[in-house]
């Protein structure tokens, strides 16, 4: 939830998560894309002896087995390339978490990939939140989230995937929440 937009009411506190559609994405996502058609390029000057590239001489590599190779890398870079704009595109993990006092719900919503499951959509009676957990896991791949601890159901994650937010942020997320709904905050 850091780099999130806050709507909150005395009633009604909404929280936008962003999904795939982080410049981090962007960025890769244009790299690989690049790479995998530069790839490509050299594959086919090598075969064509034609140089398509203004950078470099793919024409002195012998098709087989260089150009083969970089053309199989090109073909598998461009895949990828696809797969990472169109979960851009669909703005997978994308959605909001709404906790209205007025009706009594909590209401979880993402997107994900297309099909029959692509709306993912929760919703509970605020009766029903036992609490807000804090998870942090501090090393090499660390990880701090909030999640929803529901009665009779498995924990639900708050917190949108990427970098870790600071530990302020998320206790002050995270007792912001348990105040908001009157439940307690575990984990700290």
């Amino acid at each position: 939830m850091a780099a999130q937009t806050l709507s909150k009411s005395d009633r009604i506190l909404r929280q936008t998560i962003i999904g795939s559609r982080r410049l981090s994405n962007y960025l890769i996502a244009t790299i690989v894309t690049l790479g995998g058609i530069g790839f490509l390029l050299s594959s086919i000057s090598s075969y064509l002896q034609v140089n398509l590239l203004p950078f470099a001489e793919p024409t002195q590599l012998i098709f087989i087995p260089q150009g083969l190779v970089m053309g199989l890398y090109g073909i598998a870079a461009v895949l990828l390339s696809l797969y990472l704009w169109l979960t851009i595109l669909w703005n997978v993990g994308g959605g909001y978490n709404e906790f209205n006092r007025e009706n009594g719900t909590v209401k979880i919503f993402r997107w994900g990939f297309p099909g029959k499951n692509r709306r993912i959509e929760l919703t509970y009676p605020i009766e029903d939140v036992l609490s807000i957990r804090v998870d942090i896991k501090e090393g090499l791949n660390p990880r701090r989230a909030l999640f929803l601890k529901i009665k009779g159901k498995n924990d639900i994650p708050l917190s949108q995937v990427g970098q870790p937010i600071s530990l302020s942020e998320l206790e002050n997320q995270g007792a912001e929440l348990a105040r908001f709904l009157g439940v307690p905050l575990e984990g700290l």
